[in-house]
Order: structure tokens, then C-alpha cells, then sequence
């Protein structure tokens, strides 16, 4: 005999227990300072990444969730087993990151919540102001709740929102016995803002043929693609003798290497393109006399304009070479990841899942790229098809960083009605 469909949830749907738990969980996440380190080669790159893991899974055996999975490299996989019945359901899973942007400081941070926001510039602290004429999407929460920090720091919305909101979907699940599910896998990992976040993940710990990453930005938004990506570090070697006795001596490492960062096409930077059109961006630049280090990423949802980015930047580095007679430039160029869209495409089901699960909160799925990358497109290159779907985060990796309670609600929500739709469709 068929089993009855459940009823899928709506933002009305227990609001006030939704609202209270996602807030209080992320605005204790954001405390914890989890900024990752791109020189420290150890996984986890900082120690504070440890520390939310291990909180992570003491609040997961406290809501009642014990098959909790985590190794020395601070990847978590806790499993919620299906309810009698729902044994055969596909197991589904959940990620979201630990870390937080080293591009600005994630010490200390002091979350302020703005409750009935009015529609006017937002306060932040220390002399800064977030203004919906540079962040309109704040004008679709007047009258809702909104976090920032206090302007010092950035806030860590990316991504403690996303494990805020599947904290709270998994205890959801856990305290409603009377839902219908199957197995699900909520899983944080590190590094990500590194471009590390999988490179030990432990793929043979995983059940899940398929998941989501809580990543996303806007209220609503799916993205099924993103940026294929490369890390580039340049070593600049020049020769090094007293600047008093230089004269057609001397090849300072310092000059070659701000002439290589000058001469990459302004016309293709971070600041100056948008949609789908990718960019090179230094990122790190260090170095003396004698030698000198640049790291770039590149990025472009084309391969072959990646290919001709890295082709651009090795004749670059040749033509410097002519130019200091005595310098050396070595170019080690990395993937980090690749554009999934292929591999999701491959997958439709996947993406009519969590159309369902939004569109029961009367929010009509946007579809949209990534200007970027998450876990979830490494993971898709693993054979686990990944999209990435909204937490509510804006203006990330920045101090102007905020979150609408209302979005954090929807996504915790939409990872409940993912789980439920899921076990309907195999029940």
C-alpha cells in the first residue's frame, strides 16, 4: 500500500523555533576564530577549525545523532539513519565549510543582530555603515533580522551559516521522530577558502551518491556550475649585491616581480568583470632583494580561456627574463577545481530535489552560476554529483559581510524538505 506524501514545509511552518535555533547556533559559530592559513600546509591549516569541528560533534551527539565520524584532519561526517521503513531511501548529504577568508581578519568577531531592520543604512561599528544602495538585496528584509559583525572584522556568514543551517535541520529531523527519511549525512569539512577543502576527504567514509553545499548566497539561489580554478606561484630569483655598488650588477627580485604583477591585463581583474567573465588575481606577493613570491589564482568557466590565461602568463614570465638579463622565473600551476556543470547535468534529478524542497516555501528557485568554487565541485570530480544551493550570505569575505535570518530560516528549512521529498519519491 502506498505510504501518504508528507507535507513539505513552509517558512510559516514552526518559524519561531526555526528562527531562535539558527541564530543562536550561528551567532555562537562565528566566535570561533577559523580563519584558514594558505602558507601552513597542514590540514587543518589553524587550530580554531579543530576547535567548531569538535563543538560540531559534541552538539550532534547532544541532539541525539551518534554515528559521528571525525579524523586529524577535522573532516566530520555525522549519519542520521532513516526512520523504520525508509531503510532502502537514498542516503543524502549535506556540507558546509569550516573555515573563513584569511582576506581579512576573522579574530574576535563580534556578531550584531539587528532585529526589524528598517530599511535605512545599517550601523556596523567602528565608523563602517552597510548601505542598501551598495547592497540592495537588504531592502527584500525590512522588518526582518539581520547580522553583521561590528565592522572590524568580517562576519563569517561564509560559511557558518550553512553549518548553522544544517545544525539545525538535523536536529529538526532528530527531534521529530514522526517525519519520514532516509539516511542523511551531515558533513563540514576544512580549508575550502584555501582551495584544500577536499584534498584528504575521506571519500570510502561517505554513503551518499549524491549532496548538497550550503554555500550559496541569495535567498532562493541554486548553482549547478562554477568557475573551472587554478593556483599559480610564481618564484621570482634575481641577483643580489650592495645597492652602493649595483650599477649593472644588481637584478632586483622586488622590481621583476611588481613589473609581472603590472603587466597582467587590467581588463581581466577581479574589479573589473562580472557574469562569465573570469580573471587573474595575485593574491599574496612577498619577497626581498634576492627573490621574490607571487601567488595568482585564475578563474573562467571556459577551459580554454583558463588555458590561455596560464599560456598568457608563461610568455609574460619569458619576456621578463629578456628584459633583467640574470633573473630567473619558475611558474608551478595548480587546479584547484573544475566547472561541474557537466557532471550535474548528467544528474537532472538532483536539481528538481531541491526545486521542490524551495518552492514548498513559497520561493520560486533562481538558477545561477558560481563566481567561484565550493567543496561540492571537487567532490562532483570525485563521482558525487554536488550542487551548490543558498545559505543567505552576502558581501562575503568582508567586513560589509551580513545575513538575513529570514534566508538562514529557508535554508534550514529547504535541507528539511530535500530529506522528506526524498523519502516520498523512494517510499
Amino acid at each position: 500500500m502506498a505510504t501518504k506524501r508528507q507535507e513539505l514545509q513552509t517558512l510559516e511552518h514552526d518559524r519561531a523555533w526555526f528562527e531562535s535555533d539558527v541564530l543562536e547556533r550561528f551567532t555562537r559559530y562565528v566566535q570561533i576564530n577559523t580563519t584558514s592559513d594558505r602558507r601552513n600546509t597542514i590540514t587543518p591549516s589553524s587550530e580554531g577549525q579543530r576547535a567548531l569541528a569538535e563543538l560540531l560533534a559534541k552538539e550532534l551527539r547532544a541532539i541525539g545523532i551518534s554515528d559521528i565520524y571525525l579524523n586529524d584532519h577535522c573532516y566530520l561526517i555525522a549519519s542520521l539513519p532513516a526512520t523504520p521503513g525508509c531503510e532502502t531511501v537514498p542516503s543524502v548529504g549535506f556540507l558546509a565549510h569550516l573555515d573563513t577568508s584569511p582576506d581579512i581578519s576573522g579574530e574576535s568577531v563580534v556578531p550584531v543582530v539587528h532585529r526589524e531592520y528598517d530599511g535605512a543604512k545599517l550601523a556596523l561599528g567602528h565608523g563602517y555603515e552597510l548601505d542598501p544602495a551598495d547592497s540592495p538585496p537588504l531592502v527584500d528584509y525590512v522588518g526582518d533580522t539581520i547580522v553583521t559583525s561590528d565592522g572590524s572584522t568580517l562576519l563569517g556568514a561564509d560559511d557558518k551559516a550553512g553549518i548553522a543551517e544544517i545544525m539545525t535541520a538535523g536536529a529538526y529531523l532528530a527531534r521529530t521522530p514522526e517525519l519520514r527519511h532516509g539516511p542523511v549525512e551531515l558533513v563540514f569539512t576544512p580549508d575550502e577558502e584555501i582551495g584544500r577543502g577536499m584534498d584528504r576527504f575521506p571519500l570510502r567514509r561517505l554513503q551518499s551518491r549524491f549532496c548538497y553545499t550550503m554555500d550559496g548566497g541569495l535567498e532562493g539561489s541554486i548553482e549547478p556550475e562554477c568557475f573551472n580554478a587554478y593556483r599559480v606561484h610564481v618564484t621570482i630569483t634575481g641577483q643580489v649585491i650592495h645597492p652602493g655598488y649595483a650599477r649593472g650588477k644588481l637584478v632586483n627580485a622586488n622590481t621583476v616581480a611588481s613589473e609581472f604583477v603590472a603587466a597582467l591585463p587590467r581588463s581581466e581583474s577581479p574589479e573589473a568583470t562580472d557574469g562569465r567573465y573570469g580573471f587573474y588575481c595575485p593574491v599574496e606577493m612577498r619577497g626581498g632583494l634576492g627573490s621574490a613570491e607571487i601567488d595568482l589564482i585564475i578563474r573562467d568557466f571556459d577551459m580554454s580561456v583558463v588555458e590561455r590565461r596560464l599560456a598568457f602568463l608563461e610568455s609574460l614570465a619569458r619576456s621578463l627574463e629578456n628584459k633583467f638579463p640574470g633573473v630567473e622565473i619558475v611558474l608551478e600551476s595548480e587546479q584547484q577545481y573544475r566547472n561541474m556543470l557537466p557532471e550535474i547535468n548528467c544528474n537532472p534529478q538532483i536539481l528538481e530535489l531541491v526545486k521542490t524542497a524551495i518552492r514548498a516555501l513559497g520561493i520560486e528557485p533562481r538558477i545561477s552560476s558560481i563566481r567561484g568554487g565550493t567543496d561540492g565541485a571537487r567532490l562532483t570530480e570525485m563521482g558525487v554529483p554536488t550542487p551548490n544551493v543558498f545559505c543567505g550570505a552576502q558581501n562575503l569575505h568582508g567586513r560589509y559581510e551580513w545575513v538575513a535570518v529570514r534566508a538562514m530560516v529557508a535554508a534550514a528549512k529547504t535541507v528539511t524538505n530535500i530529506v522528506l521529498a526524498l523519502a516520498d519519491e523512494h517510499g
